[in-house]
């Protein structure tokens, strides 16, 4: 059995000026820190199975609310494949621990 993993990029925008909306944000935040490497703000990246996306999308349904907020997932199945590029203050690459 191939196990395939897919490069994932997650980018979301959680509504504060609304009621609950700092709750939202600390519950989505803490899912995506759970399976995806956070580097920067409100974005997170990594190498997810298909089943481990689907996780993911499943927790985040959860608290995600459609009128109010979005969570936007890029998905390539090789990192490669995807050129990265950093402008301004950069501390260190927190993506440097992929295998």
């Amino acid at each position: 059995m191939v196990v395939i993993y897919v490069y994932v990029i997650l980018v979301y925008d959680i509504n504060l000026d609304e009621k609950n909306g700092s709750r939202v944000l600390t519950k989505v935040y803490k899912i995506c820190k759970k399976y995806l490497n956070h580097i920067q703000n409100s974005v997170f990246e990594g190498e997810l199975l298909e089943s481990q996306i689907f996780n993911l999308k499943s927790e985040l349904d959860k608290y995600i609310r459609s009128t109010k907020d979005s969570v936007i997932l890029f998905k390539s199945r090789n990192k490669r494949w995807l050129d990265k590029e950093f402008i301004g203050m950069i501390e260190e690459d927190k993506t440097s621990n992929f295998i």
